[in-house]
């Protein structure tokens, strides 16, 4: 079991993150739309989950600007900004942040994907959300970089996981 912190204090995460060279884990999340997306919807390019607990926070909307930034003029890679909001919210985030270059997604309903992921938090004023993490996974699927960021309220490796996916 993985462990992060929240302001200094540990806190237990639901198993590991995949490990490098594996397969990702399939998932099913719901978009902003309430559709199912899953990991196989964007098969054949190089996907960046970034994992957070919320978009209404600081870092993690920071996050989201520096990944949309990031991903604008990519045809090859997907960012996917995985969280525990509901589809509404990241919506209207999105909308008056401008965002269009990442995909928003909910862990509404079903937490499979905190816990195949590793990043599902199990206790702690923050339990059942998600801690923060990147995952990249290259176009065949394999698992190519992960980070589990040590303290919640950190932002991610920008650079290596940007460099992840190319």
């Amino acid at each position: 079991m993985a462990q992060t912190a929240l302001q200094g204090n540990p806190v237990n995460l639901a198993g590991e993150l995949p490990a490098v060279g594996s397969p990702a884990p399939d998932f099913k999340l719901v978009d902003k739309d309430l559709g199912d997306k899953s990991l196989a919807d964007f098969a054949g390019k190089k996907v960046l989950l970034n994992i957070v607990p919320s978009l209404d926070t600081p870092v993690c909307a920071a996050s989201t600007r520096k990944f949309n930034e990031s991903f604008a003029d990519r045809d090859d890679a997907v960012c996917l900004v995985v969280s525990a909001d509901l589809p509404f919210a990241m919506g209207r985030f999105c909308t008056t942040e401008g965002i269009d270059n990442v995909h928003p997604l909910s862990m509404m309903r079903s937490k499979n994907f905190g816990k195949d992921y590793g990043v599902l938090i199990e206790d702690g004023p923050l339990a059942g959300i998600t801690a923060r993490a990147i995952v990249a996974v290259d176009e065949n699927g394999k698992v190519s970089y992960t980070q589990l960021v040590p303290e919640i309220g950190e932002e991610p490796d920008y650079d290596a996981a940007l460099k992840a996916v190319g």
